[in-house]
């Protein structure tokens, strides 16, 4: 029987892409989204893979919304927290509301999720979970204390969660994208844009593709000595 797994921001940019491959590679997919439905629609209509709606800063809502799955789909086994936002600016212009946000859903959302299928995982002696970082939470960015807070905080998160997982058969890594080709790196004026690529050794973007080959890696039997890692996949921009 496949594997059921969950992506959080699944429907869209790295999150669909690695909807997408786990689902190529047998995995039993569902996707989840927080708010635009006509593009969830689109997505489940493009792709065949379900897509249910819950915001993963919510506690409540994420233990519901995994019993849903797991009564609907099967016993979850793979959790992918993929789901973040941004809400930049300086300190002396960000508000306490962009700060907390950004928090609640990026971190916490990692905490929600785990807490919500953790238990199940250990029980049946396997588990995956992988959390997206970024390359800002390893290095830092002007304008993000609060994301690259909330991204150093999830490879933490990572690393701790990995030890109390290991002898129950459930691992848990994190993966550190740079900058990749998608919606919310396109929205970057393009002078901007032209300065981040040139301080990428590779010169170019990454693509959503790459981030989701190394998630599926992860996510196999083959990853299974690997845990409590961070990978990072940036173009040699940050080596950490």
């Amino acid at each position: 029987m496949a594997h059921v797994a969950i992506v959080t921001g699944g429907t869209r940019g790295i999150g669909r892409a690695i909807s997408e491959m786990l689902t190529r590679d047998g995995f039993t997919v569902v996707a989840n989204y927080a708010g635009n439905e006509e593009k969830a629609r689109a997505f489940t209509d493009e792709t065949g893979i379900p897509a249910y709606r819950w915001d993963v800063g919510d506690h409540e809502a994420c233990l519901t919304g995994c019993a849903r799955v797991e009564q609907e789909m099967g016993p979850i086994d793979v959790v992918v927290n993929n789901a973040g936002i941004t809400r930049d600016g300086t300190m002396l212009k960000m508000t306490f509301e962009d700060w907390n946000e950004v928090m609640r859903i990026n971190l916490g959302g990692c905490f929600n999720m785990a807490k919500a299928t953790f238990d199940g995982m250990r029980q049946r002696k396997w588990g995956r979970i992988v959390n997206i970082g970024s390359i800002n939470g390893q290095a830092g960015q002007y304008g993000q204390v609060n994301y690259a807070a909330a991204k150093s905080g999830i490879h933490g998160f990572t690393k701790a969660l990995a030890q109390e997982g290991a002898r129950s058969g459930i691992t848990v890594n994190a993966i550190a994208p740079g900058y990749i080709d998608t919606e919310m790196v396109a929205a970057v004026p393009e002078a901007v844009l032209e300065k981040i690529v040139a301080k990428i050794p590779v010169g170019r973007l990454g693509k959503a593709e790459e981030i989701a080959r190394g998630v599926c890696f992860l996510c196999s039997e083959d990853g299974g000595f690997v845990t409590g890692s961070t990978m990072s996949i940036n173009g040699g921009q940050h080596m950490y």
